[in-house]
C-alpha cells in the first residue's frame, strides 16, 4: 500500500505567499487601469483629481503626452477656465 506524505511547512507557504502576491498584483492591475480608464473618459473627475490629488493627474497627462502626444492638459484647462470651475 501506498503511503501519504504530508507536504512541507515550506511548500505550503511559499504556495500560499505566491497566491497572495498573485491577488493582490491582480487587483492592483484592475483598480489601476478603473482609475486610468476613469481619468481617460470623464472631464469631471479630472477636475476633481486636480482640486485633490494633482499628482496623479500629472502622471496621467505625461502618460498621454509621452505615448501619444495628447494635448490633454491644456484643452481641460482651458474648458475648466471658459467654465469658470478653476
Amino acid at each position: 500500500m501506498l503511503e501519504k506524505k504530508p507536504k512541507s511547512a515550506s511548500k505550503r507557504f511559499i504556495r500560499y505567499a505566491l497566491g497572495t502576491v498573485f491577488v493582490a498584483e491582480a487587483v492592483g492591475i484592475a483598480v489601476s487601469y478603473g482609475l486610468y480608464f476613469k481619468l481617460n473618459t470623464d472631464r469631471d473627475f479630472r477636475l476633481y483629481m486636480h482640486k485633490n490629488y494633482y499628482w496623479v493627474l500629472d502622471g496621467y497627462y505625461g502618460l498621454g503626452e509621452l505615448l501619444g502626444g495628447q494635448k490633454t492638459r491644456e484643452l481641460d484647462h482651458k474648458v475648466w477656465t471658459n467654465e469658470g470651475k478653476i
